[in-house]
């Protein structure tokens, strides 16, 4: 039929370009073997968070450049699934993430290092850390901040604990929450969640389940695994938990604050490059002394660098004693950062850099 010419003219030209797409693909993979060789043979490491950063940056360049329509975030999912399957082609990775499968930190796992990585759950954080102290796991991804509730406790102790791994890189992930379940909402008698992603729901619960009851789990993965299993049973979870337990999503992005983002760390044993766009996390106490914390920001702010976070945690070995968490703008190779932690040494009882890293860019 003549209306349907142009349309079946226009999908041999996509099929074609598809071909070539793949073709590409293909080709670029096999200079990934190539590569993948040289690190074996140099002890290079196979996941290059410097190289990351400069390969994305260089795909928002070029879609501006040739004018979209695609949206950037677009174009880095595909890109990150690339890079994913190239780390399979140098060297199958295994990246440990707070378990248990369907939790928000396998998600971010998923979307920071794709899905042809191994992505392998543990119990807990500190777990996480040990996996990749031990050579179990090649990165760890565990979470460090959350826009809503602030410093996540466990993983500040996990550094204070563990000090042979470093952060090689940060993912800023937006967190959605689903109510799941395979009932209707009318049918809802019961909604499973780990208890801050109810607490992050509150005012909606409130608002669409009113008497519904609320029961705290030990994940929400656990709840969905439970919603799943039950009758009249909904669960709180990740699009992922969806998936992996077979629950339909009756309600998508429920959270009360919508730019809920928790900020996760990557941590291995060998320090990514500097890129010119880096941030450094260190620890340190300060001498017992009126004004020693002041001294110790002055010099920062002496050499122009800005601090972008300060959590505390209470030392453990002695009482009143704090360890403070801090980010800043730039790398230790900077001349004005090296500059800033030797001086800052002066003021400190104890000084650790825990890593220089690639700046997260975007959200994910």
């Amino acid at each position: 039929m003549p209306d349907n010419e142009p349309l079946s003219s226009l999908r041999e030209k996509i099929d074609e370009l598809d071909r070539r797409i793949v073709e590409l693909i293909n080709a670029r993979a096999r200079i990934v073997v190539d590569i993948g060789k040289i690190k074996h043979t140099t002890g290079t490491p196979v996941y290059a968070p410097d190289r990351e950063k400069i390969v994305l940056e260089r795909i928002r360049a070029a879609n501006k450049e040739v004018g979209g329509p695609l949206p950037n975030s677009c174009l880095e999912a595909i890109y990150r699934e690339l890079m994913s399957g190239s780390f399979a082609l140098e060297k199958p990775l295994r990246i440990a993430y707070l378990g248990p499968q369907g939790s928000f930190s396998h998600l971010a796992s998923v979307k920071k290092f794709g899905s042809s990585v191994e992505h392998v759950p543990v119990t807990d954080i500190a777990s996480v850390f040990k996996e990749v102290d031990r050579g179990h796991a090649d990165l760890g991804l565990v979470p460090i901040e959350n826009s809503t509730v602030g410093g996540i406790i466990e993983s500040m102790d996990a550094f204070l604990e563990n000090r042979s791994v470093t952060i090689v890189a940060e993912v800023l992930i937006s967190i959605h929450s689903h109510l799941l379940a395979n009932c209707s909402p009318e049918e809802v008698k019961i909604i499973y969640s780990k208890g801050e992603a109810l607490n992050q729901c509150r005012q909606w619960l409130t608002a669409t389940f009113p008497g519904v009851e609320r029961m705290a789990v030990a994940s929400s993965s656990k709840a969905a695994e439970m919603a799943a299993s039950e009758k009249n049973a909904a669960a709180i979870g990740s699009s992922l938990a969806a998936e992996l337990y077979g629950l339909k999503m009756l309600f998508s992005n429920i959270e009360d604050n919508p730019s809920n983002v928790t900020r996760f760390f990557a941590i291995g044993k060998q320090a990514p490059k500097r890129t010119g766009d880096d941030k450094t996390s260190i620890i340190f106490t300060t001498a017992h002394k009126s004004g020693a914390l002041v001294d110790v920001l002055d010099v920062f702010r002496l050499y122009g660098i800005n601090l972008t976070n300060i959590d505390t945690r209470p030392s453990q070995k002695r009482n009143f004693e704090y360890y403070f968490f801090t980010d800043m703008t730039g790398h230790v190779e900077d001349d004005n950062v090296k500059a800033a932690l030797s001086e800052v040494k002066q003021h400190c009882l104890q000084l650790a850099v825990l890593g220089s890293f690639p700046r997260a860019a975007e959200t994910l």
